[in-house]
């Protein structure tokens, strides 16, 4: 049995413990959502001249690149894990990748954009702003590693701040789930060439 000191002493940690993943709770949400305004007006301009939705775009670059704060958005301007060359190894650099480099974020996101025009399913979706329609066909055309996760995280990420437009009952019935860590750390997972 506790004794009272030790049942004060434990339950200041426990509010303690508390109080810190309320914070981080707090600022890794004050991340994403500063990531969402600097990112939606280009979105909004990709969305319209490539007939992807705006949730698409920013909920898969939310997950690809955690918020813009992974080592290969950070290092490489890549927000959305494609694969391809990079300027790394020729900088003596210690962090080394498989993923492509791009000179700004305007770049990558517009590279996104035009791969994923180039897929069997997008002349079936193209102009359709059903995001649920969206990542089933990415999730099965073999965007991810890990689809099932993948197709979770993306949907949670477009619930949760609401990227768009509550579209079905399925929305409103289900409440929002957190995203799950990917298996793979610091990886993007995509294996667009």
């Amino acid at each position: 049995m506790l004794s009272q000191t030790n049942l004060r002493l434990l339950s200041k940690k426990i509010i303690l413990l508390l109080f810190i993943l309320l914070f981080s709770c707090a600022k890794s949400n004050a991340q994403v959502h500063a990531f969402i305004k600097k990112y939606k007006p280009l979105a909004e301009k990709l969305s319209v001249e490539f007939d992807i939705p705006v949730s698409i775009i920013l909920g898969v670059s939310i997950i690809e690149s955690g918020s813009g704060k992974s080592k290969n958005c950070r290092l490489l301007n890549n927000y959305f894990g494609i694969v391809g060359k990079n300027s790394l190894r020729k900088k003596n650099s210690t962090y080394h990748s498989m993923f492509k480099q791009y000179p700004d974020a305007e770049s990558s996101f517009r590279d996104f954009c035009h791969k994923m025009s180039k897929k069997k399913f997008y002349h079936s979706l193209k102009g359709n702003n059903d995001y649920h329609d969206w990542v089933k066909a990415m999730s099965k055309s073999g965007y991810s590693q890990y689809p099932a996760l993948w197709k979770k995280n993306v949907l949670s990420v477009i619930k949760q701040y609401k990227l768009a437009p509550v579209s079905n009952k399925e929305d409103e019935q289900q409440p929002t789930e957190q995203p799950t860590e990917l298996p793979v750390k610091d990886t993007t997972l995509d294996t667009i060439p």
